[in-house]
């Protein structure tokens, strides 16, 4: 099964120059605490509420501040047609829940959580990926 087949399509993104608090109000209203940010169709970056939480407000930011300033830019993505072991594997290296999906020229396309993975994936691949991303730093 290839990640296409369980990655969520109807994506939220941020653009760069959004307000953080634009951003996180967005977040809310869907009840999500991760956001892509995308300049058009490209993935510049993505913005966690725990970035807002350390960047932003932690620094003692304004609400005013661009979502470039709080986003991380070293983002950890998948293809759309890598398998979904390729997405646990990311999630376990980079202790992160969700992960981008680009296409092969390199759009943004979905995004796939271990959620989406834990149906469909082995239970014990799903909870070996979940103990690695908890275990503490």
């Amino acid at each position: 099964m290839k990640i296409r087949d369980v990655m969520s399509r109807d994506v939220q993104v941020a653009l760069p120059g959004d307000t953080v608090q634009a951003a996180a109000s967005r977040m809310a209203t869907g009840d999500f605490g991760f956001i892509p940010v995308a300049d058009g169709d490209r993935l510049v970056g993505t913005l966690t509420d725990r970035d807002i939480a350390v960047r932003v407000v932690g620094a003692g930011k304004s609400p005013s501040t661009p979502v470039s300033e709080a986003m991380t830019t070293e983002v950890v993505t998948v293809l759309d047609t890598d398998d979904l072991k390729a997405a646990l594997d990311g999630m376990s290296g980079g202790k992160i829940r969700r992960l981008p999906v680009i296409d092969k020229h390199g759009r943004l396309v979905g995004v796939v959580s271990l959620g989406d993975l834990s149906t469909k994936v082995k239970e014990k691949y799903a909870g070996e990926a979940l103990e690695t991303i908890s275990r503490p730093g």
